[in-house]
């Protein structure tokens, strides 16, 4: 049920406080934090999800049509597909088969494994990837409701996380802002 406005109290301070008077002190920073991420990411996914809407495009979607973008031709074996967007290989085929029906990607035999599938962007998933970055740039990416520092500090913490969870491992030089 939509809500007309903030609410009167910060729900995530209050579970801190009620995690306090519970006697969890120990675990209230750790909830306070994790709960505050979860929250954070539904607030940024109800931008994309906004500003993808009229692509008729998921996240999900847009992150393999510009993964297939971000190639010299186009193309790349879902193999590749699966490792680079961590996720499930059930999800990305099932998002696949919904570009292939819609006509914004190609799946092809792999020119030396018999096995293997090759994912091609077609010249709609081009056009269509192309436009939905736009938009995602100057509605949500340019202006994600922090300032430039706290954007930067916030990626530096996140990614932080990221590497002690074996998310990935330090390349050599490090990439800005990392």
């Amino acid at each position: 049920m939509p809500r007309n406005g903030p609410l009167p109290v910060d729900p995530i301070a209050e579970a801190k406080r009620q995690w306090i008077d519970h006697g969890w002190t120990d675990a209230a920073a750790g909830m306070s934090a994790v709960t505050s991420v979860i929250r954070a990411q539904q607030l940024m996914f109800a931008r994309i999800d906004q500003t993808l809407k009229p692509f008729g495009l998921s996240f999900a979607r847009y992150e393999m049509l510009r993964l297939l973008g971000f190639t010299r031709e186009g193309r790349m074996p879902m193999s590749s597909a699966i490792a680079r967007l961590q996720v499930h290989p059930t999800s990305v085929s099932s998002t696949v088969d919904r570009l292939v029906r819609d006509g914004l990607v190609m799946r092809e035999q792999h020119p030396t494994d018999r096995r293997a599938a090759m994912l091609v962007l077609t010249a709609s998933g081009r056009t269509v990837v192309e436009d939905a970055t736009a938009a995602l740039n100057a509605e949500v990416f340019a202006q994600p409701g922090l300032d430039e520092q706290d954007v930067t500090d916030l990626v530096r913490i996140i990614a932080r996380l990221r590497r002690s969870a074996g998310d990935f491992t330090d390349p050599r030089p490090l990439p800005e802002p990392l």
